[in-house]
């Protein structure tokens, strides 16, 4: 296809928060692209604490990269143009267009949706002239009524473009058909009339038992469902925020090295352990408030989006005595973007670019000091470990400018710039870089600092791409393509499944 003036989109929403909107999108994005389709992801307002470097220099959710990476495209800010990093309970940064622009409340947000809804639009409008066909993702569930008014993120977006609309529940939760009924009666008529077919993910057995649900719930609602999709087993896929934050049990007849983070209540970008969660060799388990240390090799201090905040409660929950004593036993620590301005002296946050102005003593393992500042820092990066040469790869997202002689030993070496720090015993380390464990060389060079003495190594961006095509195997099987060409308006009649997928510039 290659006339831009026809255009299709679809919206793929869902029942409730994780009903695995973000997986069907990715899905989807490689069948289409398989089929030749020019296809782009695109998720008008994400509230994420993972995100993403876009080629453009600015941040995306992280879902969203993932499915570019299905597109076979770069992600590019178009593709979120609002993403909302939550640092309380209440409070969240603003970021239009991969660019943090304030820090509001939710009241305050909801004044300012009409000035967003304005962004979103030029983002879809400028990816209609790239593509054929653009596949969006909703946001939690289009039936809150307390969120309808002025609504960016579901059925608003959809009314403004004319979008129709996918609807999926997960059965996993229970009362898969009163998600539907009830979901579809809170809406409006026009908003009834967008949806255009339903989906049922994550289910176990036998369909056919399913089958007289299925054809009450089409008489009911006068829908099609377009398919059942199965609950896909180790099913891999970066999480958009952190309901999949799990922990992860390691092969007990090799050698195992246990790797203990911290559930920050800020934390950002935990995708960066998981290339460690998968790993056999490796027992990666988050530690939450009240809860014991259990003997580890490892411990990993997290990015946070709330940095003084977070070592607060690090401080609140005894972490600082629970690291004390695990270094004295010959444990190693590492921290990573805000883990790694928590290992230092002092913290200060002059104008209050995370919470109150002021400063907060560091942990006090490494000589340096981090001021944060307005300018976010965003950029892909590669370079090379200092431990051994290592290759590596990752990207920088944030607002600290950290200086000290610490610095004075540092962990990787970039192309025009060093970056983090070794503790004069190599026993303490911390860099900015997040993906870090994402390059095999790097991945095996820090376990094999942290103890692990023959690691074997898995390739993380295969393992990805594996994925990737097998949920789009999946949907493949088990959608009604005929009701989705109907839904696209488009032929989906060609595979080209086996054609390898090339990433080219999505500008």
């Amino acid at each position: 296809m290659s006339q831009r003036s026809v255009t299709r989109g679809l919206m793929i929403q869902g029942t409730s928060s994780d009903a695995g909107k973000s997986t069907v999108v990715t899905g989807l994005c490689r069948l289409l692209k398989r089929r030749g389709i020019s296809v782009a992801p695109f998720k008008p307002q994400n509230m994420a604490l993972n995100s993403a470097v876009t080629v453009d220099g600015g941040e995306i959710g992280r879902a969203q990269a993932v499915q570019a990476q299905a597109c076979g495209v770069e992600p590019h800010t178009d593709m979120n143009p609002v993403l909302l990093k939550p640092n309380s309970d209440s409070g969240s940064q603003i970021i239009i267009h991969g660019h943090a622009v304030a820090e509001m409340d939710a009241r305050a947000y909801h004044a300012y949706k009409p000035k967003a809804m304005e962004a979103v639009l030029v983002s879809y409008r400028r990816l209609q002239q790239q593509y054929d066909v653009i596949l969006v993702e909703g946001a939690g569930s289009p039936a809150e009524i307390n969120l309808r008014d002025n609504d960016i993120a579901n059925m608003g977006f959809a009314e403004a473009v004319n979008c129709p609309v996918l609807l999926v529940a997960d059965i996993e939760r229970g009362g898969v058909f009163a998600q539907l009924v009830g979901t579809l009666a809170l809406l409006s008529q026009t908003e009834q009339a967008r949806v255009t077919g339903m989906l049922i993910n994550r289910f176990r057995g036998d369909v056919g038992l399913l089958e007289p649900g299925i054809n009450w719930l089409q008489q009911r609602v006068s829908k099609p469902v377009l398919g059942v999709l199965p609950y896909l087993h180790e099913l891999h896929l970066e999480a958009e925020d952190s309901l999949n934050l799990d922990n992860y049990s390691a092969d007990p007849d090799g050698d195992v090295l246990r790797v203990i983070v911290p559930r920050l209540p800020c934390m950002s970008n935990h995708t960066d352990f998981d290339p460690l969660g998968l790993q056999a060799q490796v027992e990666l388990l988050f530690v939450g408030a009240g809860e014991s240390l259990p003997p580890a090799d490892l411990i990993i201090l997290p990015g946070s989006k709330s940095v003084r905040s977070d070592l607060e409660w690090l401080r609140d929950n005894d972490w600082e005595a629970m690291i004390q004593r695990h270094l004295r036993y010959g444990g190693k620590l590492l921290g990573i973007c805000g883990g790694f301005q928590m290992l230092g002296k002092m913290i200060h946050d002059p104008v209050g670019i995370e919470s109150e102005p002021g400063s907060s003593a560091g942990l006090g393992w490494l000589q340096l000091e981090t001021i944060l500042e307005a300018d976010k820092k965003l950029c892909n990066v590669k370079g090379n470990l200092l431990l051994d040469g290592s290759a590596v790869h990752g990207y920088e997202i944030h607002a600290g400018r950290t200086t000290g002689a610490a610095l004075s030993r540092p962990l990787v070496k970039l192309d025009n710039r060093n970056d983090g720090a070794i503790s004069d015993d190599a026993q303490v380390m911390g860099t900015y870089l997040h993906g870090l464990f994402e390059s095999q060389p790097a991945c095996g060079a820090l376990l094999r600092w942290a103890g692990l003495v023959k690691p074997e190594m898995i390739d993380y961006h295969a393992r990805r791409e594996t994925d990737i095509n097998r949920l789009a195997d999946t949907l493949e099987e088990y959608l009604d393509m005929s009701q989705l060409e109907t839904m696209l308006g488009i032929d989906l009649r060609v595979s080209t499944k086996d054609v390898p997928v090339q990433v080219r510039n999505g500008n």
